[in-house]
């Protein structure tokens, strides 16, 4: 039951970064709720992880704040590939007419996209290799492949949910009470007829 709203949440959490990343507002405004959420997600990723390898006190108080920074670090690779593609809708954004769909991508543009995939992934390995060293010498490689499979599984519960989302945008998320206000423009209808 607990996985459950886990899991909930840290989908939640992760379809709410792509809404951040079309935000034009600065960083610096970011709503302080999302980033209690974040952190709150974090908190119970991390949670999973210790109760999941069954530590003992003493070796998931070691363990813990190593893995929040992983989580941190791991977090930054990939927010580094939100960024570049960032700056290259700015630098592009005069291909973007104003009366229907933006113009193709020219094979510079798509090359660029290509390389800074490759950056990203490369600096999410750099991440994962240092912090294997670091896992090793704390955890067994049984529970290092543990950590592994457990980050697996969230990741593609959280494709899968935003999946669903996608295909269904008017679908309220699992565990939420139904939307109990009436819709005005039945009752305008109703009144007019």
């Amino acid at each position: 039951m607990k996985t459950k709203y886990f899991f909930i949440a840290v989908a939640s959490a992760m379809l709410s970064m792509p809404l951040m990343a079309q935000n034009n507002k600065p960083a610096d405004n970011k709503r302080p709720d999302m980033q209690r959420n974040r952190e709150h997600m974090k908190e119970m990723q991390v949670n999973q992880v210790v109760s999941a390898l069954m530590l003992d006190d003493a070796a998931a108080a070691k363990f813990r704040p190593v893995y929040e920074n992983y989580l941190k670090e791991l977090g930054e690779a990939r927010t580094y590939g939100m960024k570049n593609k960032e700056a290259n809708k700015e630098k592009n954004k005069d291909q973007v007419r104003k009366d229907g769909p933006r113009e193709p991508q020219t094979d510079a543009q798509i090359e660029e996209g290509i390389k800074n995939r490759f950056a990203q992934s490369r600096k999410m390995l750099d991440v994962r290799e240092k912090y294997y060293t670091e896992f090793r010498n704390q955890l067994t490689p049984r529970q290092i492949l543990k950590v592994y499979q457990l980050e697996k599984g969230n990741t593609q519960k959280i494709q899968k949910e935003f999946k669903k989302r996608m295909d269904n945008p008017n679908r309220r998320s699992e565990g939420k009470k139904p939307d109990n206000r009436k819709d005005t423009r039945k009752d305008k209808e109703t009144a007019t007829n």
